[in-house]
């Protein structure tokens, strides 16, 4: 059965909460655009309008900083959908003393109302991201985010064209219109988030520390507890630190290096902004619906790319000015540094997609509104520091635009570089991406379900080819901890992939029976703590292609689990077609593995209906997966 993100637009679990979040978006960026708007009808020097640009980010970040850790600890114990009414509430109040700013053309009023978006901002952040596991299946947590993040981008753009032609467009209703419009919007917003379901909240009974220092130092702790985790919220960040480089430098880079002014600096911005919608919606199909990781290094190396290219594609000032998208188009290079700006934009989209639905995913219900919550605190400090370096290299050390897009190219590959030697996940995840994506075309059947979106199972699968655990992985949505034989499990290159995975090697009793010991030891540990195990019961790889006898190694672990218990579903899997695929013993030439005689191989991976039975036996497993390979018994 076809699945598409898109669905998830016409179920109310999830669209009412994507249409509140997108107006959101719209109206902040409405707003604050029209602060410049009114700014240029009231005829106010140039100094007074730099005064405002130098004040208004750090007035809309600074809540970021004080109210997080209070915003993260609320979100975690309020339910979710109720706690997003609150904040559109807010909203509808922050916006009417803005309508008062707009109508009255008082600025104190007006900037005093944008500190109070950034509170409301900061409080709807952590809901914002905690939400969407609470009610997406882990299958969906991938197109769920792409679908935010595309929506957000849209949004954003929207928002400030919007916002941007109020004053030009209205003239001299212009105030009343912008006062209007963003009530209107607030009203909107509150409106449709009554239509987002129940969502329990992740800590109900979590004791609430009102001292925003110690608690900020403590949701940051929280979000670097796991390695993993950590290293995700530092990409994410990594990502605001590019995207907040990169979109300040576009009005000047537009007036200066492309020739032209507003309209060009907004056409610029939309190829961005398009670019990174399109990447963020595209992971869903790239990722085979799991959490794909493995494009995290794919977009950083993709971003830098195109960065780079774009350096070379216009290095100096405009050759020529342009009043027109039509009048630069025609310049010479002009599609270039276009395509340019949308791949960066769709790389980055395959970059920061991942990383949420990874955090998401990893970090217990309890916590995930706190973890994002210091996130935030870690996002706005790389946005500072990203706006303080744009303007230290441009104004001390004389950097031209294109130079701080190379620079900004460069770091990015080292910090990216940096980050995956420290969490080798991201690395063979891609690798394992490559790999299984160039070889095989994946069919999967009944894995959503019947694999267990949480807590403890044992996947029990037919062995074909070294290339079995890597396919399982990219067709489960969740980790799994497989357990191979120890000299698969030493295969040079595979080897650091197994590694990485946290597979576990094992040997037969007569051949290491310490290593066996340890073996299911480290099973029965996994279990234990809700983790998802495969094991391929025969023993070996197939060497006719064939389903070889069960071995009773499966019982061992479930009497185990029992002892302790722990009853676990053992969830049988099967693969079709692999046998004449490469990575199979069916061909004996390049040793034991099968010369490629074609690429994108159909592979059917199959699962069925978990057995909760802690003394299923072998031959019962084997019966059942040799009949979902279409096997005689």
């Amino acid at each position: 059965m076809a699945h598409s993100q898109f669905d998830l637009l016409r179920q109310r679990r999830f669209l009412p909460f994507f249409v509140t979040q997108c107006l959101g978006a719209f109206n902040d960026n409405v707003y604050r655009q029209a602060i410049i708007g009114l700014l240029f009808w009231l005829g106010v020097t140039p100094e007074e309008r730099t005064l405002y640009t130098n004040i208004a980010p750090a007035l809309f970040i600074l809540p970021y900083f004080l109210f997080s850790a209070t915003a993260g600890q609320i979100a975690e114990k309020l339910e979710k959908s109720r706690l997003i009414r609150i904040t559109t509430t807010m909203e509808i109040v922050i916006m009417s003393l803005a309508a008062v700013g707009f109508v009255t053309q008082n600025m104190v009023v007006l900037l005093i109302a944008l500190f109070g978006t950034g509170m409301q901002s900061t409080l709807f952040g952590p809901v914002k991201y905690s939400i969407l596991p609470s009610v997406l299946k882990p299958e969906e947590l991938t197109g769920g985010n792409g679908l935010v993040e595309m929506g957000t981008s849209i949004s954003i753009l929207a928002g400030m064209i919007f916002g941007g032609l109020i004053f030009i467009v209205a003239e001299s209703h212009g105030p009343v219109v912008a006062a209007t419009a963003i009530i209107l919007l607030a009203v909107t917003g509150n409106l449709v988030s009554r239509f987002i379901p129940k969502a329990d909240a992740g800590a109900p009974d979590l004791k609430f520390n009102w001292n925003p220092l110690p608690e900020s130092l403590a949701v940051l702790r929280l979000a670097k507890k796991q390695l993993a985790v950590r290293n995700s919220v530092l990409g994410v960040s990594w990502f605001w630190f590019i995207g907040t480089v990169l979109t300040s430098q576009l009005p000047t880079y537009a007036d200066t290096n492309l020739g032209g002014g507003t309209t060009l600096y907004i056409f610029v911005l939309a190829l961005f902004s398009v670019g990174t919608g399109l990447g963020s919606i595209l992971c869903e199909k790239l990722s085979a619906r799991t959490v794909e990781i493995g494009l995290v290094p794919l977009g950083a190396f993709g971003m830098s790319a195109f960065m780079i290219d774009l350096y070379f594609a216009r290095s100096g000032t405009a050759p020529v000015q342009v009043s027109t998208v039509a009048g630069f188009m025609q310049q010479p290079g002009s599609w270039r540094i276009a395509m340019d700006l949308v791949g960066i934009g769709l790389f980055a989209g395959f970059y920061v997609v991942p990383l949420f639905a990874l955090i998401q995913s990893r970090t217990p219900r309890s916590e995930i509104s706190r973890v994002i919550a210091g996130m935030n605190i870690q996002n706005a400090g790389f946005i500072v520091l990203a706006a303080a370096l744009g303007i230290v290299v441009q104004r001390f050390f004389g950097w031209t635009i294109p130079q701080v897009f190379l620079a900004l190219a460069i770091a990015n590959v080292v910090v990216a570089i940096y980050i995956f030697t420290i969490v080798p996940e991201f690395l063979m995840r891609f690798l394992s991406w490559v790999l299984v994506r160039v070889l095989y075309r994946m069919r999967p059947h009944g894995i959503e379900q019947h694999v267990p979106d949480e807590g403890a199972a044992l996947i029990v699968c037919n062995h074909v080819s070294y290339m079995d655990a890597l396919i399982l992985a990219a067709s489960v949505p969740r980790p799994i901890r497989f357990v191979m034989y120890h000299r698969i499990f030493n295969i040079p290159v595979m080897s650091w992939i197994f590694r990485t995975a946290k597979a576990i090697p094992i040997a037969g009793a007569k051949e290491d029976p310490e290593l066996m010991r340890r073996a299911f030891d480290e099973i029965d540990a996994a279990l234990a703590e809700g983790e998802l195990v495969g094991i391929f019961p025969e023993g070996a790889l197939t060497k006719d292609g064939r389903i070889a006898p069960f071995k009773s190694g499966v019982e061992r672990i479930l009497e185990r689990a029992a002892a302790r218990g722990q009853v676990v579903p053992v969830v049988p899997m099967a693969l079709r077609n692999m046998w004449t695929s490469m990575w199979s013993r069916r061909d004996t030439r390049l040793g034991r593995m099968r010369v490629p005689r074609r690429f994108r191989a159909p592979v059917d991976v199959v699962a069925q209906a978990p057995i909760l039975d802690a003394g299923v036996d072998a031959a019962t497993l084997e019966a059942q997966v040799r009949q979902m390979r279409g096997d005689a018994a």
